[in-house]
């Protein structure tokens, strides 16, 4: 009888070993695994989002002239657009200057990139103006710059959205937009088509 009993003990032992060992193989695992270094995550650099469009460039714009009124009026000018680097392609200073039959528009742009946000500030003033507006700020992702804030129009509180897309080498497009619902809704009211100039001097703007 007690060779019996102590067969079962021995079997019992062995079969703990087995079903335990594997499970000490996986702590094990996890242990190592926990404390091997892991890859650190790179962080993007975006300061030269901005390089493709340094230079002179021909600008054809469309402006919705009553915003969110329900008007579909359009009109069209046509000018140029210069754009510089600065604080060593950490920003970069872009000025517009465009005609149409609605008559003049001068305006420049001061871009500022935030290494810590990975973000561009877009601050903008109109020729007819001394300040800069309030920034829309965002960065690019896959090819695509989208930038946001939130002004008022008309004493309503709107949102503003700005997008740079259909990046090329010789062109790109700019578009604006507002939402007076949280953003449910866009109505463009600003397209800009620019198409590099390859002759003559970038570093000033072309006089119409």
């Amino acid at each position: 009888m007690n060779a019996l009993i102590n067969m079962r003990t021995y079997l019992l032992a062995c079969s703990l070993v087995v079903v335990l060992q594997p499970l000490r193989g996986l702590a094990q695992n996890a242990r190592v695994s926990r404390d091997s270094p892991q890859p650190a995550v790179a962080v993007r650099d975006g300061q030269h989002d901005f390089d493709f469009e340094i230079g002179t460039w021909k600008t054809h714009l469309w402006r919705l002239q009553h915003p969110l009124s329900g008007s579909n009026t359009w009109v069209e000018y046509e000018g140029t657009s210069v754009v510089r680097k600065v604080r060593n392609g950490r920003a970069n200073l872009v000025e517009l200057e465009v005609d149409g039959p609605a008559g003049h528009i001068e305006g420049l742009s001061l871009r500022l990139y935030n290494p810590q946000s990975q973000q561009w500030s877009l601050n903008f003033a109109s020729g007819s103006g001394g300040a800069m507006s309030q920034p829309t700020i965002g960065e690019f992702k896959n090819g695509r710059g989208e930038f946001f804030d939130q002004e008022t129009l008309n004493g309503r509180a709107i949102l503003v959205r700005f997008i740079i897309s259909d990046i090329k080498p010789d062109s790109c497009r700019f578009e604006q937009s507002f939402s007076d619902d949280g953003g449910k809704t866009w109505e463009v009211n600003w397209i800009a088509i620019d198409e590099r100039v390859k002759t003559g001097s970038d570093k000033a703007p072309l006089r119409r």
